[in-house]
């Protein structure tokens, strides 16, 4: 239920309407009346299949681009080509996540070996614990829209919400700084959520997982004494410059797009607990993005509302399984607004829900954001 203020401020249009008109004709939270098996019966048998070589070749050209730019970087050493190379690297950055990523899910290969084996690679070279990250990305697809057990940019409840100091909600709830909040979830997860990616003892993991959650531990930090020791050969600085900033605009991309697959869009999307959250209910509130030429960059993750459905469908087919998918999924299915060639207006939609968007209630099972009025108004008059 709203708070009065809200209803008012809406009527008044300080606060975004989030498609309340819509509703009168479709209502997003209502049981789909379809099954996930019709969804999966439409998508086209050969987009199931993992071809190792073409996913390789995927890593191959995106590592090949990283050692480009980073000879370019250190030939040039001039400060009108070094902020080209941070956007540039840290996009590709951003890239070799997506294909580490693409290891954890299996969607890779269909050999464990090869995605493991990759994953570390890619994923410890930026600094992210392959195996400590893919199980908690694990909980967030077998649990996305889930209040209670979903991993990934989880809506705080009401009572924790308040639980927050004024510093706190300030860091979490003002652009840009949530999209710097990447390691700090790795390390300490959310408000309301304790344990870390890197302890193998944390309550994210299971017992059979502990030797896994150190592996990649170990990795990681190898690649920490590297960097570590890099810094002493060629200096800090410029460490700072070939690796650092790349590194932080990776993190951003990070955050930008996994938060604008779950929030922000135009329509406001129902989170759910208890008995009215289902596998399905909870895939269809994801949301597709287009990313214009960055698209193909990072590999059409934007594609993502049947990859959270069928995240074994390798990126290759996203597009495809997509348009097979969407008669099935009618206005399950939000059609992404096209992009330029960059996805300038998407900063809207994350400004907009980060400063709207703030917590969901303690009780009930279909659920919608709220917002904290004074907070809002804090945000706002600072904008302006």
């Amino acid at each position: 239920m709203k708070e009065p203020v809200v209803e008012e401020m809406q009527r008044q249009g300080e606060l975004t309407n989030h498609g309340v008109e819509q509703k009168e004709y479709f209502d997003p939270s209502a049981p789909p009346p379809f099954k996930i098996a019709e969804i999966r019966a439409a998508i086209p048998k050969h987009c199931w299949v993992k071809n190792p070589w073409r996913s390789l070749c995927y890593v191959l050209r995106d590592v090949f681009v990283v050692f480009a730019l980073l000879a370019a970087a250190i030939y040039f050493n001039s400060w009108t080509f070094w902020p080209l190379y941070w956007v540039a690297q840290g996009t590709l950055f951003w890239a070799l996540f997506v294909l580490g990523h693409d290891c954890g899910h299996g969607s890779f290969s269909d050999s464990l070996v090869l995605n493991s084996v990759v994953g570390h690679i890619l994923h410890s070279s930026i600094l992210v614990p392959y195996h400590g990250w893919r199980i908690s990305h694990r909980t967030h697809h077998q649990n996305h829209g889930n209040v209670e057990n979903d991993e990934s940019w989880v809506p705080l409840t009401e009572k924790v919400y308040k639980s927050l100091n004024h510093s706190t909600r300030m860091l979490r709830f003002t652009v840009p700084l949530p999209l710097f909040a990447y390691p700090i979830y790795l390390w300490w997860r959310a408000p309301g959520k304790e344990g870390s990616h890197f302890n193998p003892y944390s309550n994210l993991f299971a017992p059979s997982e502990r030797k896994d959650v150190i592996i990649s531990t170990l990795c990681w930090s190898a690649m920490v004494a590297l960097l570590i020791c890099l810094s002493f050969v060629v200096g800090p600085i410029q460490m700072l410059k070939l690796y650092g900033v790349p590194y932080l605009i990776f993190i951003m991309w990070l955050d930008f797009v996994t938060y604008l697959h779950h929030h922000g869009h135009e329509e406001k999307l129902p989170w759910y607990r208890g008995k009215e959250w289902s596998y399905l209910r909870g895939g269809l509130t994801t949301v597709d993005r287009d990313y214009g030429w960055f698209n193909n960059i990072h590999h059409d993750i934007g594609t993502h509302v049947i990859h959270h459905l069928f995240p074994q469908i390798p990126h290759y087919h996203l597009v495809e399984a997509t348009k097979a998918a969407k008669p099935v999924l009618g206005k399950y299915y939000r059609e992404p607004k096209k992009s330029g060639p960059f996805p300038t207006h998407l900063f809207e939609n994350l400004v907009r829900s980060i400063k709207e968007d703030h917590y969901v209630d303690d009780s009930g099972e279909i659920l919608y954001y709220q917002t904290d009025i004074e907070l809002y108004k804090s945000s706002k008059s600072k904008s302006n």
